[in-house]
């Protein structure tokens, strides 16, 4: 059973930054892609940036230059450092793994995500 618990949401300032977290535990496959995704109301979940198993990080266009994603092997936490965030960027994240080969932001790939965490950013 693979569990995925998210924290570090709140709300900013438009400009301010924020650093999500994800504890990662229970899957029993090796190397997992990590991916973080958002959804806001009335949106599609999109992804906002992946850690594939030999370190490779994916951006979304809308992210690069402002988000980055890291993981810390020894307590297995993948977090999300977010600078520079702005109005739209004001979503529930989420984190999920994924167990097969490949990562990217197909979200309908990815077998296990967690519950979530809501960042607002006010103009």
């Amino acid at each position: 059973q693979v569990n995925l618990v998210e924290s570090g949401g709140g709300s900013v300032q438009d400009g301010g930054s924020l650093t999500l977290s994800c504890a990662v535990s229970g899957y029993t496959y090796n190397n997992p892609c990590v991916a973080w995704f958002r959804q806001a109301p009335g949106k599609e979940r999109e992804g906002v940036a992946a850690l594939a198993p030999r370190g490779s990080q994916y951006y979304a266009d809308f992210v690069r230059g402002r988000f980055r994603i890291s993981q810390d092997k020894a307590t297995n936490i993948v977090s999300l450092q977010m600078n520079n965030l702005k109005p739209e960027d004001t979503a529930m994240y989420y984190c999920a793994v994924k167990r097969m080969p490949g990562c990217g932001f197909n979200a309908r790939a990815f077998d296990s995500w967690g519950q979530g965490t809501q960042v607002t950013v006010s103009s």
